[in-house]
C-alpha cells in the first residue's frame, strides 16, 4: 500500500490501515517521544497519547502533499505531543544542572560524534537536562530557529540559545567521558 493510500485508507478509519499506520511509523514515532522526554515509561504514555490523537485528527488535518507528507504530519503531531506533555508537567525551562556544572566555555570536543553508536548518542542526548533536550532536539531534529523554539516554549530567543550551548557543552562532555570509558 503506498503512502497516499495507507493515509485515505486511515481517514476513512479502516482498522487494518490504522494498523498498517502503527507498524509502519510507530518505531519512529515513539523514538521522538523517548527523545524529547527522556523517561521510557512516560514516553510510552506521550507516544499512545499520540497515536490517539492521530487517529482521531487524521480526516480533518492531514492533507497528503507527496511521498514523506504523511510521515512528516506524523512527527510533527508526535512532537506536538510531547511538548504539550513537558508544558502539561509545568515545565518552565529551568535549568536542572547548577550553572557551575556546565561551564561557560565550551569543552573540546575530541572528535565527530560519527564515531558513536547512534544508540548511545541517542541515551547521551536523552540524559539531558529536560530543558536543555527539548531545545537541542527542536533545533537539531526539528531544524527550528532560536525563534520558532521561543515562540513554541513560551521563553526568548536568548534563552533558546543559551539552553542550545549549554545542551551542546554537555552533550561534549558526555561524548568524551564516554570515549574516556572505552579507552580502559
Amino acid at each position: 500500500m503506498t503512502e497516499e493510500e495507507l493515509a485515505l485508507r486511515c481517514k476513512q478509519a479502516d482498522n487494518r490501515a490504522q494498523k498498517e499506520l502503527y507498524e509502519q511509523y510507530g518505531g519512529v514515532l515513539f523514538a521522538i517521544c523517548l527523545r524529547y522526554i527522556g523517561d521510557r515509561e512516560a514516553a510510552e504514555d506521550v507516544f499512545h497519547d499520540g497515536i490517539i490523537r492521530i487517529f482521531q485528527s487524521i480526516s480533518r488535518q492531514f492533507a497528503y502533499q507527496g511521498e514523506g507528507s504523511l510521515k512528516a504530519w506524523l512527527s510533527r503531531v508526535m512532537v506536538n505531543e510531547a511538548l504539550g506533555y513537558l508544558r502539561k508537567r509545568n515545565m518552565q525551562m529551568k535549568q536542572e544542572v547548577l550553572m557551575d556544572e556546565v561551564p561557560d566555555t565550551q569543552e573540546a570536543d575530541d572528535g565527530e560524534a560519527s564515531d558513536i553508536p547512534r544508540g548511545v548518542l541517542m541515551k547521551l542526548i536523552r540524559e539531558l537536562p529536560e530543558g536543555y533536550r527539548t531545545v537541542f532536539n527542536l533545533y537539531v531534529f526539528e531544524e527550528k530557529s532560536h525563534k520558532e523554539i521561543a515562540s513554541l516554549l513560551g521563553i526568548t530567543e536568548h534563552t533558546s540559545s543559551s539552553q542550545f550551548y549549554r545542551a551542546k557543552t554537555l552533550l561534549i562532555r558526555k561524548i568524551n567521558e564516554y570515549r574516556k570509558r572505552l579507552q580502559r
